[in-house]
């Protein structure tokens, strides 16, 4: 399989940096293209379209540490922040009107009521991608769990 655009969702969680680094790695194998991405979840009470300007900011800096990491790696990127309802449905948005060939996703290991958990963007993509998804999910030791 021949992967020429890899789109990584970024979300601020403690594994982005490595999946950023990961992405880097695959496509300087193939000389892909890699699409960086932070979706802003806008609650249904306003319109989507609405101005965040927290949200706003915390995406513009982890897009900025995106272009750092992806530079330390000598490898070039181009990011993007949009909004949307929900991450996931967003998530495969992207990857259709990219035309991606990989969706690689970070998952910091959590747990809800003692049982892993995925998380609700994780589950819709692997369930609606067009594309083959390659999740990266983080030691358990560097939770301290």
């Amino acid at each position: 399989m021949e992967i020429k655009k890899i789109l990584v969702p970024v979300c601020g969680n403690s594994v982005d940096e490595e999946v950023i680094k990961l992405a880097c790695d695959l496509a300087k194998k193939s000389k892909a293209q890699i699409y960086v991405v932070y979706i802003i979840e806008v609650p249904r009470t306003l319109p989507l379209d609405a101005q965040i300007d927290l949200e706003i900011e915390k995406a513009e800096k982890l897009l900025t540490q995106a272009e750092d990491i992806s530079a330390e790696q000598d490898c070039e990127i181009e990011t993007d922040l949009f909004q949307a309802r929900e991450a996931g449905p967003g998530i495969v948005d992207e990857a259709v009107e990219r035309k991606v060939e990989l969706i690689i996703m970070g998952l910091p290991y959590k747990k809800r009521l003692s049982v892993f958990n995925l998380g609700n963007a994780s589950r819709y993509v692997l369930r609606e991608s067009p594309c083959p998804v390659l999740l990266y999910r983080e030691a358990i030791s560097l939770r301290g769990e």
